[in-house]
């Protein structure tokens, strides 16, 4: 008898079923790993935020009026940073002279 190469259907369907549970265990990691380098993005534009902000006070001894004073001056020539989720960043002409830090917690919206 001559035996025929190629693959049977049996083994087509095992490789297919390991690729699958492959794809089922990778996908939400990699979802997951985009959300926290957002969060983490996010957390380190509002510390460069509040850095700007000490450093506008050190060199004109006041602190600016509102986030608009940093953009476009040499503290932020290409424009303020932006949230990753969209949203706005808030800060008050008023102690602690802050941006206000946001909570993500994973949903992509601050919590209130």
């Amino acid at each position: 008898m001559r035996r025929e190469k190629g693959f049977t259907l049996v083994e087509l369907l095992v490789v297919v079923l390991i690729l699958g549970a492959l794809a089922a265990i990778a996908i939400p990691r990699i979802s997951q790993s985009a959300e926290t380098a957002k969060i983490n993005a996010c957390k380190t534009n509002v510390n460069l935020l509040n850095s700007q902000i000490e450093l506008f006070r050190a060199n004109t001894g006041d602190w600016p009026k509102s986030l608009d004073d940093l953009d476009g001056s040499d503290y932020f020539p290409d424009g303020l940073p932006e949230c990753p989720f969209g949203t706005t960043y808030s800060y008050k002409n008023e102690k602690p002279y802050r941006v206000a830090e946001h909570d993500h917690g994973g949903s992509g919206k601050p919590e209130k």
